[in-house]
């Protein structure tokens, strides 16, 4: 095998994330890798049951590892369906639409038991997969980037395409979200146009549109939107350069224009805010310098399991409400009785495993780094009328050396990335009888599992949890106990 060269091959599984597992195939006229089909080729994108043509772009020496980039599917999977989306294969944002939603399930909860087995080291539950309640129109949040489609293309405004850092498609038919997300979209990339202004280029760091960010309660159907932008209002779009147009734009003339178009689009659910934030930071990530509320208030209020909750424009909350009820069962439904028991939540985000608790426990304290994520959770404590609530702004490492409490359980839900090593020797030396871990990364949640069972703790029960139908994603929820 040739780095470089085309192959075909046969995909026989799927591991985390989305990486198909090829056998090659020997094919006249085609590089086969005869006498090297013992080497393992991940191809990215690939689903159990394609026959696919790909490019190997990495190999890796002194392993029997390879990987390759998908080029061409030659034959679907027998599974396989037309997906709902016509965007799906160009978008980056769904991997699993052509594959009925039972099927989903099943592939996750497949890869989820492969890890796990792989590194847990005594007998354990593995439970079957929890589907998500809504497989379709479920994210309560949405980040949606302005760019073009191709070099000095029209004004985008919605997802990237798949595989690349700088292309954006405009996803105004997006099947995750609900339909109110598509018509303000839609509305706001008209209007974004009518400017002339170009966005925000990664490179050159020059152009005015960023980001729009659009929430809304899957229960409350309360919707929030924040568009970003630079300061910039003096490079204009490719198209209105080449044609040699200018004028002066009017930023308080087109919020003004924004908010009165947005109030009156047809919106099932209720329109609560309108934010404009200032971002000029050379980084590609949703941030504000400054944000001004155009209209209504800035925040939006969900509704989780009996609890009412407070959201802000840069908050942590579960992207799936009614998949995050089913989740946080599971988390409850681990955690068992609690009566008279001091619970640590750490990795709090808003709240929302802490209030849940709060009410069968003696004390719950919640640890989060984000200082705004820590105020919504007091003020959402308060409204719940929660007393017993403690919330901590700062990084878990560090706060935990400040905490005169000491726990009886801990509850963790830590970023991707999973838990700081040095953090979870802290963890771990509270020496608390049950920990129970909920997890949006498998990858990193194996990780951390070998350290705490090498550290005293076996893994008792294990399940997913199907937050993001669609996608490659997946939580999970697990039960450890001291040994």
């Amino acid at each position: 095998m040739k780095k470089g060269m085309e192959y075909i091959g046969a995909v026989e599984r799927v591991d985390f994330p989305n990486k198909g597992l090829v056998r090659m195939i020997p094919v006249e006229g085609c590089e086969d890798g005869s006498g090297e089909k013992d080497i393992r080729v991940t191809v990215k994108g690939a689903l159990k049951g394609q026959k696919i043509r790909f490019r190997l772009t990495k190999l890796h020496k002194g392993s029997k590892k390879a990987e390759g980039r998908l080029l061409e599917v030659l034959e679907p999977a027998p599974q396989e369906i037309k997906a709902p989306c016509s965007l799906f294969g160009s978008c980056g944002g769904c991997a699993y639409q052509s594959l009925p939603y039972e099927e989903q399930l099943a592939l996750k909860e497949e890869q989820i038991k492969r890890l796990m087995d792989a590194v847990i080291t005594g007998p354990y539950e593995f439970m079957p997969i929890r589907r998500s309640p809504q497989p379709e129109h479920y994210r309560n949040k949405m980040e949606f980037s302005f760019g073009n489609g191709q070099k000095n293309g029209p004004l985008a405004l919605g997802l990237h395409k798949k595989g690349s850092f700088y292309d954006i498609l405009t996803t105004d038919q997006c099947r995750i979200v609900h339909e109110d997300y598509n018509l303000i979209l839609k509305e706001v990339l008209a209007l974004a146009e009518e400017t002339g202004l170009a966005h925000f280029h990664k490179i050159t760091h020059k152009g005015y549109f960023r980001h729009l960010v659009i929430r809304r309660g899957q229960k409350t159907g309360e919707i929030l939107i924040n568009l970003v932008t630079s300061s910039d209002t003096e490079t204009r779009s490719a198209d209105d350069a080449g044609q040699g147009k200018s004028g002066t734009f009017c930023e308080e003339a087109f919020f003004q224009t924004l908010c009165r178009r947005l109030q009156a689009l047809p919106l099932e659910g209720r329109l609560v805010g309108i934010l404009h934030s200032r971002n000029n930071s050379p980084a590609d990530i949703v941030a504000s310098e400054e944000t001004t509320v155009l209209y209504g208030t800035d925040h939006f209020y969900e509704e989780l399991l009996g609890l009412r909750f407070k959201i802000t424009p840069f908050s942590f909350f579960q992207t799936n409400s009614l998949g995050a009820e089913v989740l946080y069962r599971t988390a409850r439904e681990f955690i068992g009785e609690a009566d008279g028991k001091v619970v640590f939540d750490l990795y709090s985000g808003t709240g929302t495993i802490a209030q849940m608790m709060a009410s069968v426990a003696k004390k719950v304290i919640g640890v989060e780094i984000v200082e705004e994520a820590v105020e919504a959770a007091k003020e959402n404590a308060k409204e719940n009328g929660l007393a017993n609530c403690e919330f901590i702004a700062g990084d878990v490492l560090k706060v935990l050396d400040t905490i005169e409490e000491r726990p009886d359980l801990i509850v963790l839900d830590p970023p991707r990335d999973g838990i700081h090593p040095r953090a979870l020797e802290k963890i771990i030396a509270y020496g608390v009888e049950h920990l129970v871990y909920i997890s949006c990364k498998p990858t990193s949640l194996q990780r951390d599992l070998v350290t705490l069972q090498e550290n005293g703790y076996c893994v008792k029960k294990v399940c997913p949890v199907d937050e993001f139908p669609m996608t490659a994603h997946v939580e999970s929820v697990v039960l450890l106990s001291r040994k």
